[in-house]
């Protein structure tokens, strides 16, 4: 078996994400890899240039210019000049061949076959060897396939998969055999056939049964000119009960458990696969009445009268627990029963449903009135779907209960406050027992007053059930989810072995809240949440404690923008020392070279093109690694130390700039941020003015940001200290506009040159129509009084076209880049320089 390396690193690059989702699946549920993953070739140069340790890529081959583009990025850093590729190719027809000869594997073998090709990518072994060790000729077709390789010479198979040698199971061994003799090609073609998918023919087992289906065929000439011919083999008499098999199986659990929702799965289940009958019967030890028919499909001829539960012998057998499997292959007899005579069925499985404790609380009828030919399949179908139906049944008996308790809440079928505070008692009690360490998490909906004001509480309550849906798939069965009151929901973890595997979960709740929900009239809506934690029992012992941290947290985790989780800081004075120590640390993090300028760019709206850039200061401690500005920042505000930083911010950037505009004469605007504290410095016009001299940029490049919330009445002389800098030919804009209280006076009086749109606002397009009449307003407002504008926060292709249409100037966020170190955002203008020189050559040709 061959192994990766411990720590290998796997680029997985595509522009589709739909192929990224399936290589992460993939890869993940094999473990044993790190996963980096890049969007796109902008995304790529700023991965890469982090210099992290890749042993593989696998790379999304369809021959767009962003993989060609990304491909050359690629092999352009030394350290993966010769790293391997694994290219993905769409099904049907190869159109684009994989650079350079490199191995490649179909979109639908994802699944099957990636995590292997990864492996033997790494594992490579150069040495030359026989073309029949060396080939490994399964991955030239689709997964499943059964294959044979032969020589091109006489057509004499020396090969053949295990699938195959399945297929022939009576048979002698293939090999030996002549691929003429074995294949017949249906419009009579004769060996060695070219190149093909998908052509038609007949197997000849050698006791003379014959199998029709389609063949794939490849030629294959190794490094030594050694020619063979791999064939592949689909069985096509199976294929089509399995294909619609499957599909069933991944709709199945969207029904719902009531008895509309059963006789809907059970339709599904009728149609999947091709039966004449599909009858559920619940019967629950506390119903008095017996068995009771919850979803009865018929697809045979006339009317049928089923006859009672207590007339059926084999449903009582069934009920006892034991399944009942008859495919008319004529092996066993069918016991006489009246409605298996009434329906005529010849083949038909009776299989009981069975709770957790394994009791049976139903039974499932499926047959048709002729053999199963496709048994295999058609038994291990419908006890997967049996499973659906015992799941179903079992969890309406446990709603129901809790509904006549008052312990469910009617619209989620969640637990409600009463059930959850009882069940955090027991967690309780049981965890001063055993030592146990468990999480109370605070999950609260962003926004949903404005859903339910805008939208009506019909989709506010399709938003609830979707997020009750999405929480409980978050999480393990063990754990508790309750709908506390209104927007708020509640959560249990338990059996925790490290806090950082609550973080794990909450970060996965928040992720699975950002995808777009689906409405009921076929649109989209996007609800995020905010998550606060507390732990038991380093936040407290008491329940009512617990949930009251944990809301905190949350309230937390909104001021800090929404769409988050916190941890409740259980020790003031911990967190008081750790602010002191890592501020004594601030002080010298110039001097020791851990302050790093970023650069992000912002972009025309209509063309896209690179027009200015924002320097963001980050601080990289030595110990504790990347530290967010949202919280060093205030530090730095309330000690003071935000003036000398933000001066080396200035001049840094500054320097930079000016490097860029001599290399590449594109006039970037340079965007800085002033904060309250440097704006009532008497001398700021002069720091600035110095910068501007000492690095030679030209003032006309410089754009000096000013939040909203920044007063005349916090900062004296403000319009007096910008209206200098304007003098100086500086730009001005206000930032963050829109979460402040400025008055149109108030920016009336500002030299502002733009207004840069707070992300919070565009983060919601498409999704609070409230936010969005700000963004509208704005825009408009800020063209009245000559103010060019900047969206903030674009992150998506919705977001992009809002704006547009809407008439924004520019645009900045992770759709485009997020902040780049100098290095990266030097590359990014380079190749921007050649993409332009390449289009113009192509213009002049």
């Amino acid at each position: 078996m061959m192994s990766i390396p411990d720590a290998s690193g796997v680029l997985i690059f595509t522009p589709r994400r739909d192929m990224r989702r399936s290589v992460f699946d993939a890869l993940d549920a094999d473990g044993g890899f790190v996963l980096l993953s890049a969007r796109d070739a902008l995304q790529l140069e700023a991965l890469l240039a982090d210099a992290p340790p890749l042993q593989v890529a696998v790379v999304g081959g369809d021959g767009s210019d962003d993989v060609r583009l990304g491909m050359r990025i690629l092999r352009s850093f030394a350290a993966y000049r010769d790293i391997p590729v694994v290219y993905l190719v769409p099904d049907g027809p190869l159109t684009v061949a994989p650079d350079d000869g490199a191995p490649w594997l179909r979109e639908s073998a994802i699944a099957a076959e990636l995590a292997q090709r990864v492996r033997m990518a790494v594992a490579v072994d150069t040495t030359p060897r026989p073309v029949e060790a060396q080939a490994d000729y399964r991955f030239a077709f689709d997964a499943g396939a059964a294959w044979v390789v032969a020589s091109a010479v006489d057509g004499c198979i020396v090969d053949a998969g295990a699938a195959m040698s399945r297929l022939c199971a009576e048979d002698a061994p293939i090999q030996g055999r002549l691929l003429r003799d074995v294949f017949s090609m249906v419009d009579g073609a004769a060996w060695p056939v070219p190149d093909g998918d998908g052509m038609a023919c007949v197997l000849r087992r050698a006791d003379g049964m014959e199998i029709p289906g389609e063949l794939d065929v490849r030629h294959l000439v190794d490094g030594a000119g050694s020619h063979r011919i791999a064939v592949a083999f689909r069985d096509l008499r199976a294929g089509d009960t399995a294909a619609r098999a499957l599909s069933l199986l991944s709709v199945l659990d969207a029904c719902p458990s009531d008895d509309e929702g059963l006789g809907e799965a059970a339709a599904m289940l009728a149609d999947a696969l091709d039966l004449d009958v599909v009858g559920v019967w619940a019967a629950l030890p506390e119903n008095e009445g017996g068995p009771a028919v919850v979803a009865r499909i018929w697809n045979g001829p006339g009317q049928v009268e089923w006859a009672e539960a207590a007339d059926l012998p084999l449903l009582k057998v069934c009920l006892s627990g034991e399944a009942l499997v008859r495919l008319g292959d004529g092996r066993t007899e069918v016991p006489a029963d009246p409605l298996i005579e009434a329906l005529g069925l010849t083949s038909f499985v009776f299989l009981p449903l069975l709770d957790e404790r394994r009791s049976a609380i139903g039974a499932m009828l499926a047959g048709r009135r002729r053999p199963a030919g496709d048994g295999r399949i058609f038994e291990l179908a419908l006890r997967a779907a049996s499973a659906r139906f015992s799941a179903a049944l079992e969890l309406r008996r446990a709603r129901d209960q809790g509904r006549e308790r008052g312990l469910v809440d009617t619209l989620t079928g969640l637990p409600n406050r009463l059930l959850f505070h009882d069940r955090l008692d027991t967690t309780i009690r049981e965890a001063e027992r055993t030592g146990e360490l468990f999480a109370v998490l605070l999950v609260d909906l962003d926004r949903f007053k404005g859903i339910n004001e805008t939208l009506g509480h019909s989709v506010g309550d399709q938003v609830l059930t979707a997020v009750a849906r999405r929480l409980r798939s978050s999480v393990r069965g063990s754990d508790t989810v309750a709908r506390y009151a209104g927007d708020e929901f509640t959560l249990v973890l338990r059996h925790i072995i490290k806090r950082e595997d609550v973080l794990r979960i909450a970060e996965k709740i928040v992720q699975a809240m950002e995808v777009p929900l689906h409405l009921d009239d076929g649109s989209e809506l996007q609800a995020t949440v905010s998550v606060g934690i507390a732990f038991f029992p380093d936040d407290a012992v008491e329940g009512e404690l617990l949930l009251r941290h944990a809301d905190e947290a949350m309230y937390g985790a909104k001021s800090l923008g929404r769409n988050n989780y916190q941890v409740y800081a259980a020790n003031v004075d911990t967190a008081q020392q750790q602010q002191g120590e890592l501020k004594a640390r601030l002080r010298h993090a110039e001097r020791n070279s851990e302050l790093r300028v970023f650069y992000q760019p912002q972009v025309d709206a209509g063309s896209e093109d690179i027009v200015g850039m924002e320097a963001l200061v980050r601080w990289e401690h030595p110990e504790l690694g990347m530290i967010s500005p949202g919280f060093f920042i205030p530090l730095a505000e309330a000690s003071g130390l935000i003036v000398p930083i933000g001066e080396w911010v200035l001049r840094t950037a500054c320097a930079q700039a000016k490097i860029w505009e001599d290399r590449y004469g594109l006039g970037l605007r340079l965007g800085v941020n002033l904060s309250a504290v440097q704006l009532m410095q008497p001398n700021l016009a002069g720091v600035v003015r110095r910068a501007l001299e000492d690095t030679g940029l030209d003032a006309s490049l410089l754009e000096l940001e000013v939040t909203e919330s920044i007063s005349v009445k916090t900062v004296p002389h403000l319009v007096e200290t910008l209206d200098a800098l304007h003098a100086m030919g500086c730009r001005i804009a206000i930032d963050d506009f829109g979460t402040g209280a400025a008055s149109l006076d108030y920016l009336r009086r500002l030299p502002a040159d733009r207004i840069k749109i707070d992300q919070s606002f565009v983060r919601n397009i498409g999704v609070d129509p409230d936010d969005e009449a700000i963004v509208r307003a704005t825009i408009d407002m800020a063209h009245r009084l000559k103010r060019g504008v900047v969206a903030e926060g674009v992150e998506i292709e919705q977001h992009l076209q809002f704006l547009r249409a809407n008439g924004c100037d520019e645009l900045q966020g992770y759709l485009f880049s997020r902040p780049l170190p100098t290095v990266t955002f030097d590359k990014l203008l380079g190749e921007r320089e050649r993409l332009v020189a390449e289009g113009q050559a192509l213009t002049v040709a």
